[in-house]
């Protein structure tokens, strides 16, 4: 067997203007996918060169599901105070909720400056400094590396937004992140299909399955001791229905029946599996409530998304 040697290439024999040449690169979709899969965020592109006043960010995207604004600012040197400054201005001109600076070398008082805003704001807020890298192994094609370098602290943030809740609302919280934090462990252990995101205290976690029409969204209900997937559709009656119209084949196909709700004086509507009676947080069942979410929620997303997809409306 013959092992190829593994070496760096400089960022700028590749990409030798940052904005004609990086910047359009990663706006592609299969690249802010590469990005989106490191971060944990399901990253949509809105736009490039979006304008906060007299200055322009490289990239404004959102995050599919949340609709929660992304703004991406490149720097293919060393991080300086002139950027970080700007990655300020274009979080509070676009009211932004993720800020991803993209740099070649990150100086240590930038890296302090980054996880400082991360510790001193709230949940809502996240900042991130990711080392851009292109690896080749002997001749090959340069591959894109993205280093998480700072990220927020969910854990973190989630125990700080806990005084303004009462003491039981704030447990509840840490249970659920703590809850989803573990299921997106256990789908990357085991090799499942679904596409994981960062999780956040609430009780419902959102997968994006590559259609913005509708996702997957997964429940747990520690009231009425239940979890549940199911697809979730924002805002597209027609497609509901639609699917509604299948529903005996769709039904067939799951081997199971499903709850499908119009919710007719919503934009939303939902289909969703349920598993009730049943004690969430106890840390002795979680792998058989994680498992059950994932074999469903894998059966859903395949089936489901295959009518979606071919929906023309």
């Amino acid at each position: 067997m013959t092992i190829g040697k593994l070496y760096q290439v400089n960022l700028r024999e590749y990409w030798k203007h940052e904005a004609l040449d990086f910047t359009n690169w990663l706006s592609k979709e299969e690249n802010l996918n590469l990005l989106s899969e490191e971060i944990g965020i399901d990253i949509v592109l809105k736009e490039t060169e979006a304008s906060v006043g007299r200055f322009n960010v490289d990239i404004l995207a959102v995050e599919n599901n949340s609709d929660r604004l992304i703004v991406i600012e490149n720097q293919l040197e060393q991080t300086d105070h002139d950027h970080l400054g700007k990655i300020i201005t274009y979080a509070s001109g676009f009211n932004a909720e993720i800020i991803i600076w993209i740099v070649k070398d990150i100086r240590e008082e930038h890296q302090q400056a980054i996880d400082w805003l991360n510790e001193h704001t709230d949940e809502n807020i996240n900042f991130f400094i990711v080392k851009m890298e292109l690896w080749k192994i002997d001749n090959s094609a340069p591959a894109p590396k993205f280093n998480i370098i700072s990220k927020p602290n969910n854990w973190a943030k989630a125990l700080k937004n806990t005084s303004s809740k009462t003491k039981r609302e704030s447990e509840l919280s840490m249970k659920q992140l703590d809850f989803w934090t573990e299921f997106i462990t256990y789908l990357k252990s085991n090799q499942s299909t679904l596409k994981t995101r960062k999780a956040n205290p609430q009780h419902w976690y959102d997968i994006s399955c590559g259609n913005s029409k509708a996702y997957l969204s997964l429940t747990i209900d520690s009231q009425n001791k239940s979890i549940a997937t199911g697809v979730y559709i924002p805002d597209n009656k027609e497609l509901y229905f639609y699917l509604e119209a299948k529903k005996a084949e769709i039904e067939l196909e799951l081997g199971f029946q499903m709850e499908w709700l119009p919710l007719q004086n919503k934009k939303a509507s939902r289909v969703y599996f349920k598993q009730e009676n049943i004690d969430i947080f106890n840390p002795i069942k979680r792998v058989e409530y994680y498992e059950w979410l994932k074999v469903n929620s894998e059966k859903i997303q395949k089936i489901f998304f295959k009518y979606i997809n071919n929906f023309e409306g």
